[in-house]
């Protein structure tokens, strides 16, 4: 069905590269000398349709300023006449009409700003009626489906989603040309492809915006496309662990709470990540040990976690690593100041590898006295809520 657009679109490209030769040249005629140039900030094309624009780098890389400018620029493109609106609609959706569509699990990260805001570093654009929050990918549906008239959908961390929405978005898209502009991470705070919804996003993108941003750790300024995940344990960073639990939903403020995570942008040099040999070596073997009944090791290795984590073979896997080389490198080691690193290995085991029963992780639980507050809410963070 695609193909009623693909000729436009090919067109545009066209253009857009007679137009780049054109500007070399005249930069030419002028006198300046033959140098890369690199244009500003074009405003948003809303002729071409059925695009699937993913709009990807770490925090603060200005993914959602990107669409609040797009949210601008349709509110003048939206002033102009019919010969515009004749090129800039398709059944009825109106491609300079924008909606825009909050996340609505993480209500937390919006509280200090109006109901109506699409919220970014340094300022909103307020929405009015062309807000609505989702969930998941059967209540966006049902907001594309009450709005007809709205050609471009800007998808807050569309990532977040069910995998549904990548299929959703594409049969949407390419059914009555729509626009798709979706700002979210791909890559999470361990460098991988943050899940199968964020990379069934990418298969079915039409276009790819990544940005960067300033590593901000405090003697860099290198480029920086990774999201880092840090504690803070009476003033020191602490890097998070390779299996601390893959989604925590809350606020980006910074925060004290040693159980609570903070985020910034890092380059490769600075961004920490401990425990991913653990997690593969030996963790994720102790888990599936228990998963075919011997839950001894697991519980053993735990309980050294808990109780005494210099006994425990995370302790001598990180020591290893990051001490006991030529290179020292003891932030790594900060990691195990953090507080409940054993129900975030249950976590990881029971909600992300689904190695544990119900049964063994409340046994893990009871019998060690791990925290069931903290771990209730990190499971319910990641869908499998679980009360004990």
């Amino acid at each position: 069905m695609s193909g009623i657009f693909d000729e436009p679109q090919e067109k545009a490209r066209t253009q857009n590269q007679g137009e780049k030769s054109r500007t070399d040249s005249f930069l030419l005629s002028l006198g300046f000398p033959r140098l890369k140039v690199h244009h500003s900030f074009d405003h948003f094309d809303f002729t071409l349709p059925a695009r699937r624009i993913l709009v990807i780098g770490p925090m603060g890389s200005g993914k959602t300023e990107y669409s609040a400018r797009v949210w601008r620029d349709a509110k003048i493109a939206i002033k102009k006449g019919k010969a515009v609106a004749s090129i800039s609609t398709y059944a009825g959706a109106d491609r300079r009409r924008t909606h825009f569509v909050r996340f609505g699990i993480d209500k937390e990260r919006f509280k200090d700003y109006p109901e109506d805001a699409l919220a970014y570093r340094g300022g909103y654009e307020l929405c009015g009626s062309d807000i609505s929050q989702a969930v998941d990918s059967f209540e966006l549906e049902s907001i594309i489906a009450t709005h007809p008239e709205a050609g471009t959908w800007i998808i807050d961390e569309a990532s977040f989603y069910d995998e549904r929405i990548a299929y959703l978005i594409r049969n949407e898209s390419e059914a009555r040309g729509l626009v798709f502009i979706l700002p979210t991470l791909i890559l999470n705070f361990r460098r991988e492809i943050f899940n199968q919804a964020a990379r069934l996003l990418l298969e079915n993108s039409t276009d790819i915006f990544p940005l960067s941003a300033y590593c901000e750790h405090e003697d860099c300024i290198a480029d920086s496309l990774y999201t880092y995940r840090y504690y803070t344990v009476s003033g020191t960073e602490c890097p998070a662990l390779y299996f601390d639990p893959l989604i925590i939903i809350g606020g980006d403020k910074l925060k004290d709470d040693p159980k609570e995570p903070n985020y910034c942008t890092r380059c490769d040099l600075h961004h920490y990540l401990p425990g991913k040999e653990y997690s593969f070596f030996t963790l994720k073997p102790l888990g599936e040990a228990a998963s075919r009944g011997d839950m001894k090791p697991l519980l053993a290795e735990l309980s050294a976690i808990n109780g005494n984590i210099e006994e425990s073979r995370l302790y001598a896997s990180l020591k290893r690593l990051h001490i006991d080389t030529e290179t020292p490198s003891p932030e790594h080691m900060n990691a195990l100041k953090v507080p409940c690193i054993a129900e975030k290995a249950l976590c990881y085991l029971y909600a992300e590898q689904n190695l544990l029963s119900v049964e063994q992780l409340s046994l893990a639980v009871n019998s060690l006295g791990l925290d069931r507050e903290y771990l209730s809410k990190r499971l319910a963070d990641n869908r499998r809520p679980q009360d004990f």
